[in-house]
């Protein structure tokens, strides 16, 4: 009985979407979403623009109309998305999925809280789909590699940072004691604040100690700033030299498609050679 003449139309014009929208092996897939690129791009630098004052001046108008344009379109994309998808309620947990809603959420969010438009340059993220467009699912693979060694490595990276954040509260708490209000440390927080700046190797230069041991302790903590910036870098590429020595023979070129066999040659989904 489901089985309609109707419904079958609704299947038919959802499969048809769902190769316009999701895929690009297409021609139309393809035009799609080159069309979509340019749009995010477009859209992008009209919030940019929007925000040099000059120009705010004389084309505000104008660039509040495409704003609109823009947001409306995205909108109609992603309903369409959600329509056409295999699974939407996956497609809305998705990074994709979270990226396209934040991508016009601050439009509508600016009748409420005026100045909110202005975070929709997170539509930038959008253009992460050009790696699919473009097939170059190798640097998906990259990508996802990184991710994966962040992700080992995140609790020796916790217990890390950890130890920075009490190494500077103790640092800062004695540069408070050396140093005295009067040469600008006025309170722990404040001298926490000049720690963390120092220990960084950023140095704004808007508190520095005045006393030979204050300066002495600051040296100290400068060259402890190098250590702290190699340290995490060493975890993560210690992490990722482990999964570079695992087989990324599962990763597609051709439609970044992955956990394929060991000893397969040739994609078992689109029939690329790995």
């Amino acid at each position: 009985m489901g089985n309609t003449p109707d419904a079958a139309l609704g299947e038919t014009r959802r499969l048809k979407l769902y190769r316009i929208i999701f895929e690009s092996g297409t021609k139309a897939g393809k035009v799609f979403d080159l069309l979509l690129i340019l749009s995010i791009v477009i859209s992008v630098l009209v919030v940019m623009l929007d925000s040099v004052r000059s120009v705010n001046i004389n084309y505000g108008r104008t660039l509040f109309l495409l704003e609109w344009f823009f947001t409306l379109l995205f909108t109609l994309e992603y309903l369409l998305r959600i329509y056409c998808a295999r699974a939407p309620i996956k497609y809305m947990k998705s990074f994709f999925g979270i990226i396209d809603l934040l991508a016009v959420l601050p439009t509508y969010l600016s009748l409420l809280l005026p100045g909110s438009q202005y975070m929709l340059v997170i539509r930038i993220l959008r253009l992460l789909r050009v790696f699919r467009v473009l097939k170059l699912a190798k640097f998906i693979g990259e990508s996802e590699m990184l991710i994966r060694a962040l992700k080992a490595s995140r609790r020796k990276i916790t217990i890390f940072i950890f130890a920075v954040l009490t190494l500077v509260v103790i640092l800062g708490s004695l540069m408070y004691v050396i140093e005295t209000p009067e040469n600008g440390f006025t309170s722990i927080p404040r001298s926490i604040y000049w720690a963390i700046v120092t220990l960084t190797t950023v140095g704004y230069g808007d508190i520095h100690p005045k006393t030979g041991p204050g300066q002495a302790l600051a040296a100290l903590i400068m060259i402890l700033g190098y250590g702290v910036i190699a340290v995490p870098t060493g975890i993560i590429t210690i992490e990722a030299s482990g999964l570079s020595r695992k087989s990324m023979k599962g990763v597609c070129a051709g439609c970044g498609e992955k956990n394929h066999d060991t000893d397969a040659v040739y994609c078992k989904y689109c029939g690329e050679k790995l």
